[in-house]
């Protein structure tokens, strides 16, 4: 379901991108120092947003370093990491496990079996740390499962279960913030669950799956996305974030649509093509 909140690079300047990619391997970097070499495997963009997003907001202190990387050893690559580092690190691990555990349970993955038995240790640790945001992974794939196994007719019902979720991992800690940030999250969740669904759309529509965007038209999927998106940026600009903020305003206000265009430019040359055919 994850991996659509990501930059536009071609509106990065170059040194931005470069500080939006030290995170990212610093990320990476957190998961093989907590975690071993094999729990680099779940690193996703998402969390990467969500290291940001909190660094910018408390502004921990950061630690600036030029490596060697295992998947990159032909030069040294700068990394970036800090307390948020290693908490984008363990939401990162904490909702790759249950995705694991939902493929196993979904389609009896044996792939997935393995993923789970390997890092069950280093789950277990991050469960302990943060049982909050353990609870609210593990009431979201319950619900959820109800959810599409009743095919429910209510588009939302599963985007909230999905925006109640991501709310609670964007909240590092309960403080001033945690409303801003479970609002964030919440509008941000929604948008991550419609995106894959219209991502999955021809999938679905093919073989039966469940898709609440099956029973909408084109341009009330954009604009169900748009409406999220307009929420997101509402809340974000109401944070008093400074550091790295052009780069977290890439993500939210261009860098989400890269893959939607994608799709959409996808199926209009596909459904042209296909009326030339027929013509």
């Amino acid at each position: 379901m994850f991996g659509y909140i990501t930059i536009n690079q071609m509106e990065l300047k170059v040194k931005d991108y470069l500080t939006y990619q030290a995170y990212y391997c610093g990320i990476c970097q957190c998961l093989k120092k907590r975690y071993g070499q094999r729990s680099r495997l779940v690193l996703s963009y998402d969390m990467t947003f969500a290291a940001m997003l909190l660094q910018g907001l408390y502004e921990p202190e950061e630690k600036k370093e030029s490596i060697r990387c295992v998947f990159h050893p032909g030069k040294k690559k700068m990394v970036i990491t800090s307390k948020m580092s290693d908490y984008a690190a363990d939401m990162n691990l904490l909702l790759a496990y249950h995705n694991w555990a939902d493929d196993w349970a979904d389609d009896r993955s044996i792939k997935a079996l393995l993923a789970m038995k390997l890092l069950k240790r280093s789950y277990d640790k991050v469960a302990s740390t943060y049982p909050r945001q353990q609870k609210s992974v593990i009431e979201y794939m319950k619900k959820l499962a109800v959810c599409e196994e009743r095919r429910s007719d209510n588009i939302d019902e599963a985007a909230n279960l999905t925006g109640d979720m991501f709310g609670e991992i964007l909240v590092w800690r309960e403080d001033e913030w945690s409303d801003t940030l479970r609002k964030l999250g919440f509008s941000l969740g929604k948008f991550i669950y419609y995106m894959d669904a219209y991502d999955d759309l021809e999938e679905d529509q093919k073989h039966g799956g469940y898709n609440p965007l099956l029973s909408v038209s084109e341009e009330t999927a954009e604009e169900i996305l748009k409406m999220m998106m307009a929420e997101v940026a509402q809340s974000f600009e109401y944070l008093p974030i400074v550091e790295h903020v052009e780069i977290l305003r890439n993500i939210i206000y261009s860098g989400v649509w890269i893959k939607y265009c994608q799709i959409k430019k996808k199926r209009q040359e596909a459904a042209e093509e296909k009326k030339n055919e027929a013509e």
